[in-house]
């Protein structure tokens, strides 16, 4: 096993731990620990929301979450030598749920998971004027599958990955972050959910500083929530065990951290937390690229080079969707995101049929491997998005039939009370 140059104990929250780890982004939060290039080793991970949501069968955890002091990251862990110009290579050894002896308990990655639909006033998802509330399915993992006591009727491979890692920002990068932002949340102050999040002192974590630094951090510092050009909370499900990705480096040793653990999810985590959310483990490899940035134009972003470990379905229910509001019937330009939509849309109103609640279909989507794809952006006015879902995830025949869809009572997902 590598050596652990981050632990986590997951009987107690991130900043009880014995070097806490932090959640936003700054350059002047202290390295927790530091490596060489070339070097292999394991950062342990607490669940994103600091393990807020339990293993029950309410969703008023779920509505009640504290999302200022999300996420919870490990790190950051300095690359001796690593200055700003150069690449970060990252390579992903491993990774997965919580390890013996913790391999069980109350945390999330200890045996379970959790996929979540917020609710709009409280974070919201992609389709969250269709789904307001707050919901919740645990999932029960069974080495690489799991199944859901609120989903019956469904078990799937997961493809294990982080769903946020990075390097800290430059002081300059900072600014620009904040000052772009906050002209997106003038644009309308109001908005539920807002169109950005500002800094917020509120719940800050950052690492061993305390005391007027810490507090800096907050008034100062960019929430995790988005990806930005230093990598961040990009999600993507590919990026599992032999990725390799390439990171902008912005500070002196680069400052890798991460977390926000994933046992499985579909693309675009549709529901805002609709990935398998867990704590658990990750192994890196690192080196380093001089001047990288230039040599090879990776300035604005990280590149990946995705693993080739991934569930093996070859047979998928594919759902089409266009640029046309659901609700309105107004024809949009080429907008993928209103596609997409429409596409999520569709495949829910399909499962339906079979007997499960649109919020079921709704976390299923959210956390099995689908595969969510651009499928034209040139054919005018509309956008054409596409949604693969997996035949073979299902326990029954969920194609299409002469004789009609095999309905049947499905349980209910978690719901608040």
């Amino acid at each position: 096993m590598p050596e652990v140059v981050f632990s986590v104990d997951q009987s107690k929250s991130m900043a009880d731990q014995a070097v806490p780890g932090h959640n936003r982004w700054h350059p002047d939060i202290p390295p927790a620990a530091s490596v060489t290039p070339g070097s292999e080793f394991r950062v342990e991970c607490r669940e994103w929301t600091d393990a807020q949501l339990g293993n029950n069968d309410s969703a008023n955890d779920v509505r009640d979450v504290n999302l200022s002091v999300c996420h919870m990251l490990s790190g950051p862990v300095e690359i001796q030598g690593a200055e700003p110009g150069d690449l970060l290579v990252v390579d992903i050894l491993d990774l997965g749920p919580c390890q013996p002896p913790q391999e069980s308990g109350d945390a999330p990655g200890q045996g379970w998971g959790y996929t979540g639909v917020f609710a709009k006033v409280n974070g919201g998802g992609f389709l969250t004027d269709h789904f307001p509330d707050a919901y919740k399915a645990i999932w029960d993992f069974h080495g690489h599958d799991a199944t859901s006591r609120h989903i019956p009727g469904v078990r799937y491979t997961g493809i294990t990955h982080p769903g946020l890692f990075g390097t800290a920002p430059s002081a300059d990068l900072l600014a620009e972050w904040n000052r772009r932002e906050q002209a997106l949340i003038d644009k309308d102050p109001e908005r539920v959910p807002p169109l950005a999040l500002p800094p917020l002192e509120e719940g800050v974590l950052a690492g061993t500083l305390d005391g007027a630094e810490r507090d800096r951090v907050g008034r100062e510092g960019a929430r995790t929530v988005p990806a930005r050009e230093n990598g961040g909370n990009h999600d993507i499900k590919n990026f599992t065990r032999g990725s390799r990705v390439y990171y902008p480096v912005h500070v002196s040793g680069a400052k890798l951290s991460g977390g926000d653990l994933h046992y499985s999810q579909g693309d675009g985590e549709i529901t805002f937390c609709g990935a398998i959310e867990m704590g658990g483990y990750i192994d890196f490899g690192v080196d380093l690229i001089k001047d990288g940035m230039n040599k090879y134009g990776i300035t604005t972003n990280p590149m990946l080079i995705p693993g080739r470990i991934e569930p093996r379905y070859s047979e998928f229910l594919t759902f089409i969707g266009v640029s046309v509001d659901e609700t309105t019937g107004e024809n949009y330009y080429l907008d993928a995101s209103i596609a997409y939509r429409r596409a999520c849309l569709n495949a829910i109103e399909y499962l339906r049929k079979f007997g499960y609640s649109g919020e079921q279909a709704y976390l299923l989507l959210g956390s099995a491997p689908i595969e969510g794809r651009i499928s034209g952006v040139v054919d005018i006015p509309n956008a054409c998005c596409s949604l693969y879902l997996p035949t073979a995830v299902f326990d029954f025949d969920v194609r299409p039939r002469q004789e009609g869809p095999e309905s049947a009572s499905r349980g209910e997902p978690a719901r608040t009370s």
